[in-house]
């Protein structure tokens, strides 16, 4: 595998908005695209604009887009193309499929979730829960370090637990969890393991089948491409879970069959590009891409630990001994003393500095936390950040502490 030195200021000259000079934190939220991927979008409308299925150019390149789509997002996850469903978003698609797999489920049948999760992969659960009589497990984290105390999620599994649905990694703690030890405890149980790669898909490799993940669910937009939702379904999952489709999708490939009408098509152009962009950064290979993101991202991460460490006033909410930046994303949730999170981020915002503030749909970790009320800021570095820009931070926050 060849690996690769990741460099931020040439990676950023393919990024049109980060010319503005302003510092984009906001990235938990929404990455910044290349311009391959808005070149990718705009060359599909002018195009290749046209529905599929049809005999004639446009929507033949329509068919080829899509194709092309399922394979890169098939890459991207583990998984393979014909497991693969586009949808609006992770949210929308993670409704669709709990419902579906609902549908499948007894009374008194069991769900596990935990306390790091997004809001998208807990409302669901709920919701179908309240729907069909089922009961919902809340797994915790520890308050000291916001991580998923994987020993209690454990202890919750049970002979009626058919689902353990889990993140990845934490939107607002960045902790990121150990996805092969929850899917083989779920596979104990004889459950199927869930998992939200949001959060994670920008920072690590996903490999949804090598990890015996049933269910994975990701969003472009979070790793550089257009606003879409993209689940990839284990087949035999996909092949017996119930869809609600229209009569002739009903023998579509197994993953396809949980894509309702017609797709955004510039979008999964964009998404393609997306993917290729980040096999460029390892000479073609998505392993030694994540590779360099990986190690640039660690070193980031343990620069601002240390200079926040210095900060007074700065109470910072998960990991923060600098020698666990392996164990994180570079995503940081802070305060500062009794400053309103919004005021901080306006602050920050008035500076060039773009970060987020308030509880990021983090409903659970925010509750275990005791900021439900409060909610906090939130930083979040990509493999586009630069040493200076983590530098800036540090220096802009020195000046609201003081």
């Amino acid at each position: 595998m060849p690996s690769t030195g990741l460099d931020p200021h040439l990676v950023r000259e393919r990024f049109p908005a980060l010319a503005s000079g302003d510092v984009f934190f906001d990235g938990p939220g929404g990455s910044q695209m290349p311009a391959e991927v808005i070149d990718a979008m705009v060359a599909y409308m002018r195009g290749s604009n046209a529905n599929l299925g049809g005999a004639f150019r446009t929507s033949e390149e329509s068919d080829e887009v899509l194709e092309r789509g399922r394979a890169a997002a098939a890459d991207f996850t583990g998984s393979e193309p014909e497991e693969i469903a586009f949808g609006a978003n992770m949210t929308t698609l993670n409704f669709q499929l709990a419902h579906a797999v609902a549908r499948t489920l007894e009374p008194g049948d069991e769900i596990v979730v935990t306390d790091l999760d997004h809001d998208a992969n807990v409302s669901p659960w709920l919701l179908v829960a309240a729907d069909h009589d089922l009961v919902v497990r809340e797994a915790p984290i520890r308050a000291e370090d916001g991580t998923l105390d994987a020993e209690a999620l454990e202890s919750l599994l049970g002979e009626r637990t058919r689902v353990v649905a889990f993140t990845l990694a934490s939107n607002a703690l960045g902790s990121v969890t150990d996805a092969g030890r929850i899917a083989a405890a779920a596979a104990r149980a004889g459950a199927l393991a869930w998992a939200d790669a949001v959060h994670l898909a920008p920072h690590r490799r996903l490999r949804r089948a090598e990890l015996g993940i049933h269910v994975l669910l990701c969003s472009p937009y979070k790793f550089f491409g257009p606003h879409l939702g993209v689940a990839a379904i284990e087949r035999s999952l996909a092949e017996r879970l119930p869809a609600d489709r229209v009569r002739p999708a009903a023998e579509w490939p197994p993953g396809h069959r949980f894509e309702t009408g017609t797709q955004s098509h510039e979008a999964i152009a964009g998404a393609t590009a997306a993917v290729d962009y980040l096999r460029s950064l390892g000479h073609g290979d998505l392993d030694a891409a994540f590779e360099g993101i990986r190690d640039h991202e660690e070193s980031l991460s343990r620069r601002f630990l240390e200079g926040a460490a210095e900060l007074p006033g700065l109470d910072l909410y998960g990991i923060a001994d600098p020698a666990r930046a392996r164990e994180r994303t570079p995503t940081f949730c802070f305060n500062l003393g009794d400053g309103d999170p919004r005021a901080v981020a306006a602050a920050l915002g008035e500076r060039g500095i773009y970060v987020w503030d308030g509880d990021y749909y983090a409903l659970a970790p925010m509750r275990a936390l005791g900021l439900s009320e409060r909610g906090a800021v939130r930083a979040g570095f990509l493999h586009y950040t630069t040493e200076d820009e983590v530098d800036r931070l540090l220096v802009a926050l020195g000046e609201l502490a003081g």
